[in-house]
């Protein structure tokens, strides 16, 4: 079964998968949490200067991790759709071009969930943007291209034990 987590920045989406690892019906799974900032350290930009090429190495990290038989991951493909089409480097048509072909793989997921910021205080971790009108930019994104690929996909919201609660209520192992 492969499980993602998508939202803007400061949600709470790794926070959460760290916390699932805990729970007795994920033992058999792998998790997949950020890499942004190794991927930092060898020159790749992130958030809004990041690049088609960097962001193609974020699709591949998606892409290899839902060729994982039980996976539970922080960020999906939608993610890396809304962060290249909202990079000041990135020309609309390559966006959509990008966007074109990243969208074969949205549906891999067996269940995505879609994490809202309301309520969600900014944090800054030393690499993510603080600013909180991009924040902003990339959750409208998301939930644009969410319409618009309409993957099967459910809203979670609350502490991360209240996330738990409803991810297993929709989740049957």
């Amino acid at each position: 079964m492969k499980i993602g987590f998508c939202g803007t920045m400061s949600v709470g989406k790794t926070t959460l998968v760290k916390a699932l690892q805990d729970i007795p019906e994920l033992k058999d799974y792998q998790f997949a949490t950020e890499r942004s900032k190794y991927l930092s350290s060898l020159g790749i930009p992130l958030n809004h200067e990041t690049t088609i090429k960097g962001q193609t190495i974020f699709l591949a990290e998606r892409v290899s991790e839902l060729m994982q038989p039980n996976i539970v991951t922080d960020r999906t493909i939608i993610d890396v759709m809304a962060f290249t089409k909202c990079a000041k480097k990135t020309s609309v048509i390559d966006g959509d071009a990008f966007e074109e072909y990243a969208k074969r793989f949205i549906y891999l997921y067996d269940y995505m969930f879609y994490i809202s910021p309301e309520g969600v205080d900014m944090e800054d971790n030393g690499v993510r943007e603080t600013d909180l009108e991009y924040r902003k930019e990339i959750d409208e994104c998301i939930q644009k291209l969410i319409f618009k690929h309409r993957p099967i996909y459910f809203t979670i919201k609350g502490s991360t034990e209240e996330r738990i609660k409803q991810i297993l209520n929709i989740v049957k192992f």
